[in-house]
């Protein structure tokens, strides 16, 4: 069978009777094009199906429009609203995206990162939930802009947007606590994480000490989805924790429902509050009293950043941090 041939835009320059250079301008979008020129090239370009070829776009401008984005998990509901945000504002600035899942797994994220960068992308946005020394490595080897979204990093070595962690999870839990709870656990999914260890088990603690109460690492507890929070309950019980301050809405939701399969009413019995304010929080019943985080402009604020980046502007802050918001609902007394 024979292969079928590759349109090139000599075969448009040659067919519309134009230079090359124009064809560029036209299927580019510089508008230094007559109308009735421009026209022309674009009949030819849809009658040969003619399509860039961004790889030797790329190597001819240096530069090929595409931005990579590694995402630990593209069904969790917070990750897929910061993507949302990042891919408004690419098509804003006529980039391309080339989305890549890595599961949170080191190797994983390493070996998106190779391939991310043998299509010579401009740039990387990175949300995981811990950025590794072999994923720091690779970002400093190759030295192309790379900005975290919704990723802390206490080293600042790479620009990021969040909120301020500490101080959303010490509103949060200062509510639990004026509520009249004395043990309020903390659940995140892993303890020993960055956002966890350096942000909001720091930020918990504060809201301790506020209210004199001492910090019983007890009380102190890793679930990371919904099953592993139904899990838990019988853990915070034995504890005789009376609230819990959840970092993900799957393992909060999934604490709310443990606790009533149980037999414990929440909120009467069992407070439960949550981070993220994904549509999940809105669905359970009761709903789920959260911290409000702008999802969506934490994305497109991250992919903005990096446009400046990678067009060599200087940025006046490389950590930015978002305003967040409290929600209160039915997983929470006084709603």
């Amino acid at each position: 069978m024979k292969k079928k041939q590759t349109v090139t835009i000599y075969d448009v320059a040659r067919e519309a009777q134009v230079s090359m250079a124009t064809v560029s301008r036209v299927v580019n979008h510089n508008h230094n094009v007559k109308p009735a020129t421009e026209k022309k090239v674009m009949e030819v370009v849809k009658r040969l199906n003619y399509r860039p070829n961004d790889v030797a776009r790329g190597l001819a401008s240096k530069k090929t429009t595409t931005v990579g984005v590694i995402i630990p998990n593209v069904t969790n509901s917070y990750f897929a609203a910061l993507a949302r945000g990042i891919d408004d504002i690419a098509e804003m600035y006529q980039y391309n995206i080339i989305l890549t899942n890595s599961d949170g797994d080191e190797q994983k994220e390493v070996k998106a990162l190779n391939t991310l960068y043998s299509k010579q992308v401009d740039g990387i946005i990175f949300m995981g939930n811990e950025l590794s020394a072999p994923v720091r490595d690779e970002f400093k080897a190759e030295r192309i802009p790379v900005v975290l979204a919704g990723s802390v990093d206490p080293q600042n070595d790479f620009p990021n947007v969040n909120i301020d962690y500490r101080q959303a999870v010490s509103s949060q839990v200062n509510q639990l606590l004026d509520n009249g709870n004395q043990r309020v656990a903390f659940v995140a999914g892993k303890l020993t994480r960055s956002i966890n260890q350096d942000f909001r088990i720091p930020g918990y603690q504060a809201a301790l000490q506020a209210h004199q109460i001492s910090f019983d690492e007890q009380l102190l507890f890793e679930a990371a989805d919904y099953d592993e929070g139904y899990e838990l309950c019988e853990q915070l019980l034995s504890h005789q924790a009376t609230a819990a301050m959840v970092s993900n809405d799957e393992a909060a939701a999934g604490i709310m429902n443990g606790m009533n399969y149980r037999g414990v009413q929440v909120p009467e019995q069992f407070e439960v509050a949550t981070s993220d304010n994904t549509k999940l929080t809105e669905m359970t019943r009761p709903t789920l009293s959260t911290i409000t985080q702008p999802l969506y402009d934490v994305g497109a604020v991250a992919m903005r950043l990096l446009t400046k980046l990678m067009d060599n502007d200087e940025i006046e802050q490389k950590q930015v941090l978002l305003p967040f918001g409290m929600k209160q609902r039915g997983s929470t007394k006084g709603a």
